[in-house]
């Protein structure tokens, strides 16, 4: 099939995008001390200007004691790290890019590195790190009033700096994910109970206070996945109706674009429909939807991790959900962190140039 869906432009409150094409956040730990580097400037900057329609940073750390569990994963707090991002904003204005922080905070989730350790204790809803997996203390009132203030700091001062959009990683067994998941939040207050809908206020207020911190039409994303790192089989919503349940507050709280994480695009959500989450998501609400998993690539990206290479895969089924309207937008991951000019190759549909992808590209920064 013809690219021509994925290079539609596309326009949304304060968002105008040239094409649908969404660089997705990766991690990748090239920020000396919680700075990022001109390198990781000129890292986004290549891909802004080959086509890529929205950048989305790497997760990026909100003023939290514990909110990051490597040194050399990117702050979003600070005076040196806020001038380096504007350094990073400024580059990619300047070839035309569009970009969004994602703002993180990673919870009950160990340290990376033997040598060293977060400057305070780590937060979570339960301490909790996994059902029934004991780690840390869980937060007091005034602790997660804070962190729900780190976030809204956090995304006044995008806005600030020039950022086009924010967004809140909500996915993947990290902080927020943690509230939602009943596994890991066994809170009896009003950040707990049986509900999605009760455990799902958490996030809910996070919204809210960034909604109440940028401007009426500042785009506002969060990111959200079903499966944990903790557990690939986890689904939190089983139904529509629990999906809708979990995710209408947030929409109502002032999410803007739902960025429905799935390991594999495909893979229906529920029996009976085809639809995916992002399709799912975009039915039940209304809103704009972003669509993620494996896209351009034979084998998904948790197996990557383990060193497994993925060749070039086909686009077609991705297109024909795109143009049927399932999804507004397409994050593409390895198959960019390989290639900076995945877009442009695609868009010229010069495809038997598309290059493999291998572990090796995550020890780099080209």
């Amino acid at each position: 099939m013809a690219a021509d869906a994925l290079f539609k432009p596309f326009t949304f409150k304060g968002l105008n995008l040239p094409n649908r094409v969404v660089m997705a956040p990766m991690t990748r730990s090239f920020s000396p001390g919680g700075v990022a580097t001109d390198d990781v400037a000129a890292y986004y900057a290549r891909r802004a200007a080959a086509e890529v329609g929205l950048i989305i940073s790497e997760g990026t750390g909100v003023d939290r004691p514990a909110s990051l569990n490597d040194p050399n994963i990117p702050r979003f707090h600070g005076e040196r790290e806020l001038a380096a991002w504007k350094k990073v904003i400024d580059d990619v204005h300047a070839v035309g890019g569009l970009m969004a922080p994602q703002l993180w905070h990673v919870g009950a989730v160990r340290s990376r590195r033997e040598d060293w350790a977060p400057a305070g204790p780590y937060d979570s809803p339960s301490g909790l790190s996994s059902p029934g997996h004991k780690f840390g203390e869980g937060m007091t009132d005034a602790e997660v009033a804070d962190a729900i203030a780190a976030f809204a700091r956090a995304a006044a001062d995008a806005e600030r700096l020039g950022f086009d959009a924010i967004e809140l990683h909500g996915a993947h067994g990290y902080l927020i994910d943690q509230f939602f998941w009943q596994g890991t939040n066994e809170r009896d207050d009003a950040f707990g109970g049986p509900s999605i809908g009760d455990r799902g206020r958490f996030a809910a207020e996070i919204l809210k206070a960034v909604r109440a911190a940028v401007s009426k039409d500042y785009p506002v994303i969060i990111r959200l996945s079903q499966w944990k790192q903790q557990d690939f089989n986890v689904k939190l919503a089983e139904t529509p109706a629990l999906l809708e349940a979990w995710l209408q507050p947030l929409v109502d709280a002032g999410a803007d674009i739902l960025h429905c994480s799935q390991r594999r695009f495909w893979e229906p959500e529920f029996e009976g429909s085809d639809l995916n989450f992002a399709g799912w998501a975009k039915k039940l609400t209304g809103v704009p939807t972003i669509t993620v998993g494996s896209v351009g690539l034979s084998g998904e990206f948790i197996a990557a991790y383990a060193g497994e290479a993925s060749k070039p895969a086909s686009l077609d089924e991705l297109l024909r959900r795109l143009d049927r309207g399932d999804f507004d937008l397409v994050a593409v991951g390895r198959a960019l962190l390989q290639d900076p000019n995945w877009a442009v190759k695609v868009h010229q549909g010069r495809t038997a140039e598309l290059l493999d992808f291998d572990r090796s590209a995550m020890a780099t920064l080209s």
